[in-house]
């Protein structure tokens, strides 16, 4: 077995700590990354919410829009065969 002892120069020790904080910068990024996404996907599914119900909310008042013609078309029917004259 030979003994390779291999000095570990200056620019080999700044190499191995200029990776290592290389790497601790990529998952820091990364955890960076991921909490923005969460928060956004947060904002997203809010809005989405929010959304859905003025949508609900719309189409409710047309189903009752709709009805509410119906019913005066109704009326005027009636009022016409027995003779009452709306106003």
């Amino acid at each position: 077995m030979k003994n390779t002892n291999k000095k570990t120069t200056m620019d080999d020790l700044a190499g191995m700590v200029q990776r290592g904080f290389a790497e601790t910068t990529k998952k820091v990024d990364l955890e960076a990354f991921k909490e923005a996404n969460a928060r956004e996907h947060r904002i997203m599914t809010e809005n989405n919410t929010r959304e859905h119900e003025e949508i609900k909310l719309r189409l409710d008042n047309v189903a009752y829009r709709f009805e509410l013609v119906e019913l005066q078309k109704r009326v005027g029917v009636l009022e016409k065969k027995v003779g009452v004259r709306h106003k």
